[in-house]
């Protein structure tokens, strides 16, 4: 399951002077100063879901999905009848209420909510961010403006009242952590249940194996299942996608062949009275049945979790073709069964199969059920890794398992979190009657998030008709909340569960958040001025040394407070200076073409230049960095010089324009001056050119990063010290480093320690 993530100004908003936004279709053309940013590319124009041109690319995908997402809708008619007549059948017709209920709580929300409606909610096909409108995000070409309309006014006043105030900003903040939260939640409850589920079906084979022996395999299953995850989205989904593709024909087939054998008038129940007749009869009753017939919906929200693994395209092929009509056939499959033999709720889908399938059916239910973990899985990877993306999760190592897919992501540590989660709840608890309490309220509570979140998003960046907003709001809004009232009654019963997953994640999440928050503006706050830094660079005690430094900051703006720092106890500056941020953007990919920018720190005899080095959150850096980086520096020192060129050339035409009837004969003197100047900067290009290509092949480049120690000032208040001084340094000092997210080469790393105080 997941929420649709809502970006809400996480990320330090820059002031528009600092980085001027230039057209996506031409280079910037302006004079150079030390802030000037630089575009070296014409960026290409990028299509919208460009992978979803070719259609053998979509149902490639989309029979992979089968094998990854939907393992956990699919196997929810293995316990939806059971859970909802828990107490029995008290009146034939309600089986058509039931069954009514099923029908459009699967059409409403999986189907028109994920399918139709979320999915849309996306950056070329991937999962949706609201965009971090800074000036420098702006130039991205997959940006587009908008004309003026009334819908792009009352977007521009709900935007500018939440970004105003500071309770809006936070509760929009905790609201998103909450939900991703309750994802990564809910992806430890899921593989728990469904293979605890699996496993006990043995039980009613064979009465040997005991409680304890039964969560034993289970764990010996889940542990397994885990260890497989390095291989990548793609060879496990090829591996169960021929599984749960059997899957969805078996139980469409069966409850085909059960609708004719025992009762088609059951079809009628695609009359919603039979809904409102039901709560008449059972009151009370049926209001706490919500609590099962939700059960129908699990996994549904690993439609839009799991998208960045696949395509928006075929994630709908698969759900309209194969899924959505196998599941509605089985569970009308499953009520017409139960018409004529009302006794058998407790355990329907078994007694409901025909004498020849049961063992058949049985193994592959088994199967499927394992399966159903992997969609949850899955999405958590997807989820991670775009929460990274935006600050607001610990670092960590990020394995892209697909040469052609890019949203396909392994994370080693959440992955080993996950399976010692599991395997705990699972060890604990042996048997699924509190997880299932559990598992309603995690379901409900995340597809209601997802609503008041997308609703925002209908208003800020779709521009929805405000009538359309509202009908939304009146139908599937109405229903989920319904049955989030229906679940919380189980609150007490396990239903605290997911809850508690989710407060100790939020409390990581809002920790990291904030002190990164923090440390961006002690650095913002402090960074070094141009004056200042021309005094260092000129200072008599400084020697040049040959070879090439990389300075990393999380500044895309200015000189950062620790290169002072540095200098100040090493009075020693390389050849030539190049001050890199690595950038994360709010969309899904950034062209190659567009990646870096430079500008020069002026004046031009310091040699020291800056670079941000931007990428989308599901780009993958290039392997030869290094060299990436050198080519693009001198591409944008002959850019440079060119320009400049271009400037002296339109600044002489001017002159002579002005001069030229009346003093013919400084014509030549100011064509002699011009070519002179010409010259000049062409002969200083080709000496950078050629410093820059001697640094990098004869020294090579040093990485230097800062290794900063932060502490709360002495005036913080009690909370600032737990939050700063125990809670952040606890998580930094047991998760990934700089240098292990960036994959810098020990050998040519420098750590500069700071201590910054917050």
């Amino acid at each position: 399951m997941a929420s649709v993530v809502v970006q809400t100004r996480l990320e330090i908003p820059m002031p528009d002077d600092q980085l001027k936004a230039n057209t996506p279709s031409i280079p910037l053309r302006k004079p150079y100063g030390s802030m000037d940013l630089i575009s070296t590319k014409t960026p290409p124009h990028h299509g919208r879901h460009s992978k979803d041109t070719k259609w053998w690319v979509v149902l490639n995908l989309a029979f992979q999905s089968i094998g990854i997402v939907y393992g956990d809708i699919g196997t929810s008619p293995l316990y939806v009848y059971s859970s909802t007549f828990s107490n029995g059948i008290k009146h034939k017709d309600d089986v058509l209420g039931v069954l009514s209920l099923v029908f459009y709580t699967l059409t409403l929300l999986p189907m028109i909510k994920y399918v139709f409606i979320v999915l849309r909610a996306t950056d070329n096909g991937e999962v949706s961010l609201i965009p971090n409108q800074q000036a420098e995000d702006r130039q991205v070409s997959n940006y587009t403006l908008e004309l003026p309309s009334k819908r792009l006014k009352l977007a521009s006043v709900l935007k500018s009242s939440l970004e105003k105030s500071k309770f809006a900003k936070l509760f929009l903040l905790l609201i998103t952590m909450l939900g991703t939260s309750m994802v990564i939640g809910d992806s430890i409850l899921t593989p728990s249940i469904s293979v605890l589920s699996a496993v006990g079906g043995v039980k009613e084979a064979t009465s040997a194996l005991t409680q304890d022996m039964i969560a034993g395999i289970s764990i010996v299953i889940l542990v397994f299942l885990f260890m497989i995850q390095r291989f990548g989205t793609s060879k496990v989904g090829y591996t169960f996608a021929p599984i749960l593709s059997l899957w969805f024909i078996l139980i469409g087939g069966i409850g085909f062949y059960n609708i004719i054998k025992h009762d088609t008038t059951v079809l009628k129940a695609i009359n919603p009275i039979y809904i409102v007749e039901y709560f008449i009869r059972n009151k009370k009753d049926a209001w706490v049945s919500l609590g099962g017939v939700v059960l129908c919906t699990t996994g549904g929200e690993a439609l839009f979790a799991d998208v960045g693994h696949f395509s928006v395209r075929s994630i709908q092929v698969s759900m309209c073709s194969m899924v959505y009509p196998a599941l509605i056939l089985a569970y009308t499959g499953q009520s017409a069964y139960l018409r004529q033999h009302p006794d058998s709720a407790s355990d329907a889908f078994f007694k409901s199969v025909p004498g020849p399938m049961y063992w058949p059916m049985f193994v592959v239910s088994i199967l499927a059920s394992v399966i159903a973990s992997q969609a949850m899985i899955s999405g958590t990877f997807s989820v991670v890794h775009q929460s990274l993306s935006l600050g607001c999760f610990p670092r960590v190592k990020v394995v892209h398992t697909s040469a052609n897919h890019e949203g396909q992501v392994y994370i080693p540590e959440i992955n080993y979190f996950l399976m010692l989660a599991c395997v705990g709840v699972t060890s604990g608890f042996k048997t699924t009657v509190k997880i299932g309490n559990a598992y309603g309220i995690a379901v409900v509570f995340v597809m209601t998030l997802t609503s008041a979140l997308l609703v925002l998003i209908m208003i800020m960046i779709w521009k929805t008709n405000i009538f359309l907003i509202i009908l939304y709001v009146v139908t599937i809004g109405f229903v989920e909340l319904m049955y989030l009232s229906s679940v919380l009654y189980k609150f007490t019963l396990g239903g605290y569960l997911p809850l508690a997953f989710s407060a100790v994640l939020m409390t990581v999440m809002y920790v990291w958040n904030n002190v990164y928050r923090r440390k961006y503006h002690y650095e913002l706050d402090r960074m070094i001025s141009p004056a200042r830094l021309t005094e260092i660079f000129t200072n008599k005690n400084m020697s040049r040394i040959p070879g090439l430094a990389m300075f990393y900051s999380e500044l895309v703006q200015g000189i950062p407070p620790i290169f002072e720092h540095y200098v100040s106890n090493v009075p020693a500056l390389h050849s030539i200076i190049v001050f890199v941020s690595m950038k994360s953007l709010h969309v899904n990919k950034v062209p190659a073409e567009e990646r870096y920018f430079f500008r020069r720190v002026e004046p031009r005899t310091l040699f020291a230049f800056q670079c941000a080095v931007r990428y989308g959150y599901n780009d993958v850096r290039e392997v030869a960095f290094e060299e990436t980086l050198i080519t693009r520096l001198k591409e944008f020192i002959q850019e440079e010089t060119w320009m400049q060129i271009q400037t002296l050339s339109i600044g002489g035409n001017m002159t002579e324009s002005g001069r030229e009837s009346d003093r013919e004969i400084e014509h030549n003197e100011i064509s002699k001056a011009k070519q002179a100047k010409e010259e000049k900067l062409r002969e200083i290009m080709e000496q950078e050119i050629e410093q820059v290509e001697k640094a990098w092949e004869e020294v090579g480049i040093v990485h230097l990063i800062g290794q900063n120690e932060v502490i709360a000032s002495k005036e913080s208040n009690v909370m600032k010290r737990i939050l700063v001084d125990y809670a952040y340094n606890l998580l930094r000092r047991n998760l990934r480093q700089s240098e292990a997210v960036f994959d810098i080469p020990h050998k040519r790393m420098l750590k500069v320690g700071m201590t910054y105080q917050l």
